[in-house]
């Protein structure tokens, strides 16, 4: 290698899930409808939210970012894994593989942020009720979201400007089906031993910051409506245990993935299909089953 930092490789062969076609074929089946799914159901919300004026309000507001967000989340990866089930050589290019991680952790991290908010506001309209309406103002609801965005974009950013001058001369295979720091980090020609490790640590530091902060937001909450025992406080606890249930199906594979020692375990696999597709789809069902008012004006859609 001369002193430039010119790449030898231009594009990275993909392992996959499997290489036997029968549960490619499967997999082909079950990755299908769980995204249509997926992507149909977190449309609906958006749709529904933005139609009925009954849900005009910051928490459905905040809701209907998240929906979509994750038809973001459960695109990034998904369709390009489904196609390249049908293909021998699954390869993507060096900048595909940078792209897809890029838009990976800025739409995957604003998720992380908005679920902050949205904690933030069951926080506010339990335990300030009479302030709700005039704190969380749509003007607040908008500086909140746009924040989100920007801290993620610019820790995208941030994670890009440490490996998009790697050098990489082979090998070039990648045993994924989409491209993510660690695994990419790992084929350059360079020593990367400090990358890997300051790379994986952000995102770790990151996912667990934000895990903690949520425990600790909703344990806060729910002492607070503890202390009650109201019509109020039922339909309070319905909907922070869905709050609850989104935050654990999304940020246990993430810890998983960025802090576990070992991130070249088979689980890996798993858990990014699971993130990629199983929590987005969870999501809708979550969010609609369990809400009165979301079905009611599904119905009257």
């Amino acid at each position: 290698m001369d002193g430039g930092n010119h790449s030898t490789v231009s594009e990275f062969l993909l392992l996959g899930l499997s290489s036997s076609w029968e549960i490619q074929i499967l997999l082909c089946l079950f990755s299908t409808v769980f995204y249509v799914a997926s992507v149909l159901g977190n449309l609906l919300i958006v749709l529904t939210i933005t139609a009925d004026h009954h849900l005009h309000s910051p928490m459905y507001f905040l809701l209907a970012n998240l929906s979509f967000i994750d038809t973001g989340v459960s695109s990034i990866a998904t369709p390009k894994m489904i196609y390249d089930l049908f293909r021998k050589r699954k390869v993507i290019s060096l900048k595909g593989c940078i792209t897809q991680m890029f838009f990976i952790h800025t739409v995957g991290g604003t998720e992380m942020v908005l679920l902050i908010v949205m904690a933030y506001d069951r926080y506010i309209a339990i335990c300030k009720p009479l302030h709700y309406l005039t704190i969380m103002s749509l003007r607040m609801c908008l500086s909140l979201l746009a924040v989100a965005w920007a801290i993620r974009l610019i820790h995208s950013v941030a994670q890009l400007a440490f490996v998009v001058n790697l050098s990489f001369c082979g090998p070039n295979k990648m045993d994924s089906f989409y491209c993510d720091f660690p695994r990419f980090i790992k084929l350059a020609c360079t020593d990367t031993y400090r990358l890997e490790f300051l790379v994986t640590a952000n995102s770790g530091f990151i996912s667990m910051g934000t895990f903690f902060i949520l425990v600790v937001s909703y344990i806060f909450i729910l002492v607070t409506v503890h202390k009650h025992s109201s019509g109020r406080s039922s339909k309070a606890l319905s909907t922070l245990s869905a709050h609850i249930t989104v935050v654990v199906f999304f940020f246990g594979p993430c810890i998983i993935v960025y802090v576990w020692p070992f991130p070249t375990l088979p689980i890996d696999k798993f858990l990014a299909i699971f993130d990629a597709l199983i929590t987005p789809f969870m999501n809708p069902i979550i969010y609609t089953f369990r809400n009165k008012e979301m079905k009611a004006a599904m119905r009257r859609l």
